[in-house]
């Protein structure tokens, strides 16, 4: 009896003194997501968005579904690694498939304005996952789909 012990507490310390059923943390989510980015600019100019705000397309905003109304997020443009901080202040883009929009300031730094969208990383600056934020509470964003153009 007593070599069963003896023989037992050897493998316990052989084992690193934890037990045989190893714990495991949850896997950890990235706090950046990659979408497709567009932009908006003059056609909205000093309209309210969602915020309460006036747009203004020479500022560094954005539109995004579901983040935070004044939550600053950093969109990298993944074509040319050009990145810019931008703040939510609307709701959108409205169009499927589509992340975030930018506004037209914003698509500049970003070398997105010729090609109208790009893929982007965002990333929240609180450090919060962006695939991890709920849906928005004001209102939901629905999107429309674009038909392919035929000459």
């Amino acid at each position: 009896m007593r070599r069963l012990v003896v023989v037992s507490m050897l493998g316990f310390v052989i084992a690193g003194g934890t037990s045989a059923r190893a714990e495991s943390s949850p896997p950890r989510r990235s706090p950046a997501a990659v979408g497709v980015a567009s932009w908006y600019g003059d056609d909205f100019q000093g309209s309210r968005t969602a915020s309460g705000e006036r747009f203004d397309a020479g500022a560094m905003t954005a539109a995004h579904p579901s983040l935070p109304l004044g939550a600053r997020v950093r969109v990298t443009n993944l074509a040319n690694g050009r990145s810019v901080v931008v703040r939510v202040t609307d709701r959108g883009p409205f169009v499927c498939g589509r992340m975030i929009d930018v506004s037209s300031a914003a698509a500049r730094r970003l070398g997105m304005v010729e090609s109208g969208t790009a893929r982007v990383q965002l990333v929240r600056l609180d450090g919060a996952s962006v695939a991890d934020t709920p849906p928005a509470a004001t209102r939901a964003v629905s999107c429309v789909r674009r038909r392919a153009r035929t000459h």
